[in-house]
């Protein structure tokens, strides 16, 4: 730029500042942006080499742009130079203004520092404000302050050598150096500000692509699952209430989408099962249940849930898991019916009668059921005292209160005459006469008898009897809530529906029942009761006449 009619400058000097200040805001890149600040620094400043050393992330400077002489350009364009030399470098010479001239006479300190630099030659000064081929300047630029000041943090420093015109740099020089170091860091700053918005929005569209990719995924995942698969609210008033449905949960309860979307899973388990529904944990949780299907039948299904949000701070909702189970189940149910019922006659077996007696009685006598009665609440909450004045615990083990403070004591009828107790009759019951029809006619005679025994017994009592077959011709019934004449009169009408004809291989066979009843009762176990049954049973069938305990 020319400087010899200053404080007169030349329009064609302005136009070229302005011109390369222009450049270097409207460069598209960051890489463009710093080339356009070295650039302009030769075309309008009208120096013959300028340097831009950007400040690094980690604070060092490296050469990001050169111009005006490209065998010096390929030398240092990305070589670094520490922070601390170039801070060495900003605190010598000479401050004019923002500027730092620091003349040959002072630089020969710094040719052994590590900062990027290009060695010119030429002759001795001659005049006194003649540039010396040693002489340095550098324009410091800062991210612009409060008001436009250039007083921010570092960003770069434009070193610049030799005006064209050989002279040291006058007044107007020197203001136009600083002004454009001014605009560059403007610049500089806001084409990284592009960068890192460019970079941010191009990882933007990449996770977005990858989000889509991924919600694509989960769809078809969900959508093709074999199983059936279901998303629902979770929390708030509709917490539970299904929002989506895939095919094959939709085909498994015959129920369409549309009408899914009505329901919660507590609308469609089975009454039965609506505990384990509830107990089952939001996260995690698994459980096997029934759900009803839109015929009114219902499916055994292993439900598995597991939370997922719809964004980092989102709502949550349930994505729930279900298999159907019910072939599985239905083996299960095969065996442990098997496990706990007789194969022939699908009657409880004898391992079952015991549990099922078991579980009505405890190991406490009933004769001590006083013992049970509430305590008074003074002698309950405190302790008593001995007639010495000694204190001790009269409270009863908790163990024991919580085995029987639930239960409802199994109780007999007691003496020989009827007093209108109630207790839990056990009818042991053993056919007359069934091992001649094994003889005379097979085993497959025998099984006929033994069935139809056994459905005639089952038709006689209420639904909430039991009857079992203890073992052989042995049948057991229990039958709670009978006084002794009930208990005797259940017996009269079992016998007389036993000793009826039956039909069994192609001909009509009869056989006898001999009937001992015996009392269940809290103190006693499951095999004293059924021993005291049998004993009386014998009784029973010893004091019939012979001829008398078969049918025939």
């Amino acid at each position: 730029m020319e400087t010899e009619s200053e404080p007169y400058v030349r329009l064609a000097s302005l136009r070229q500042l302005h011109q390369g200040m222009a450049d270097m805001n409207t460069a598209r890149s960051l890489a463009d942006t710093l080339q356009t600040v070295a650039d302009g620094v030769v075309g309008a400043l009208g120096y013959e080499l300028a340097c831009v050393n950007l400040v690094r992330p980690d604070g060092d400077l490296v050469v990001a742009a050169f111009s005006g002489n490209q065998a010096a350009e390929a030398l240092i364009t990305g070589r670094v130079g520490s922070r601390e030399s170039w801070e060495r470098r900003l605190s010598m010479g000479e401050n004019w203004g923002d500027l730092v001239f620091i003349p040959h006479t002072e630089g020969w300190v710094l040719d052994d520092d590590d900062v990027p630099q290009w060695y010119t030659d030429g002759p001795a000064p001659r005049f006194e404000d003649e540039w010396h081929p040693s002489d340095r300047l550098f324009a410091p630029m800062y991210t612009p302050g409060a008001g436009g000041a250039a007083c921010g943090e570092l960003i770069g420093v434009l070193s610049v050598d030799r005006p064209r015109n050989g002279r040291l740099p006058g007044a107007w020089g020197r203001e136009a150096l600083q002004m454009y170091a001014f605009q560059a860091a403007i610049a500089i700053s806001n084409a990284r500000l592009r960068a890192n918005m460019q970079r941010a929005l191009v990882r933007l569209e990449r996770d977005q692509q990858a989000l889509r990719a991924s919600e694509e995924s989960f769809r078809q995942a969900f959508e093709y699952a074999p199983s059936g698969m279901a998303i629902a609210e979770m929390g708030g008033d509709q917490h539970g209430r299904i929002l989506r449905t895939n095919d094959a949960l939709c085909r498994l309860l015959g129920r369409p989408a549309s009408a899914m979307r009505r329901y919660s899973f507590s609308d469609l388990v089975h009454p039965e099962d609506i505990g384990t529904l509830l107990r089952t944990s939001a996260e995690g949780g698994r459980a096997e249940l029934r759900l009803g299907r839109r015929d009114g039948t219902y499916v055994w299904v292993s439900l598995r849930n597991s939370v997922v949000a719809d964004a980092a701070d989102g709502p949550r909702f349930l994505l729930t898991h279900v298999e159907d189970i019910e072939e599985r189940k239905r083996r299960e149910l095969q065996l442990a019916h098997r496990a706990s019922h007789d194969s022939l006659t699908g009657l409880p077996n004898s391992a079952e009668l015991r549990a099922r007696l078991s579980s009505r009685l405890c190991q406490r006598p009933t004769t001590h059921s006083a013992a049970l009665e509430p305590l008074d609440a003074a002698t309950y909450g405190h302790p008593a005292y001995d007639a010495n004045g000694h204190g001790f615990d009269f409270r009863p083990d908790a163990a024991a209160l919580d085995a029987f403070d639930h239960h409802v004591h199994t109780v007999a009828p007691e003496g020989e005459r009827d007093d209108g107790a109630k207790g839990l009759a056990v009818l042991f019951c053993d056919l007359d006469g069934f091992k001649s029809i094994n003889d005379r006619f097979g085993h497959n005679a025998g099984d006929a008898v033994l069935i139809e025994v056994a459905r005639r017994l089952s038709r006689q009592v209420r639904d909430g009897d039991t009857v079992a077959r203890l073992g052989g011709d042995e049948f057991v019934i229990l039958a709670n809530g009978l006084g002794k004449a009930d208990a005797q009169d259940l017996a009269v009408r079992l016998r007389n529906e036993i000793i009826q004809p039956i039909r069994a291989e192609g001909r009509a066979v009869r056989v006898g029942a001999s009937f001992g009843i015996g009392w269940a009762h809290c103190g006693m176990t499951a095999d004293e009761v059924l021993k005291s049954a049998d004993e009386r049973m014998y009784i029973e069938k010893r004091s019939r006449p012979k001829q008398h305990r078969r049918a025939g």
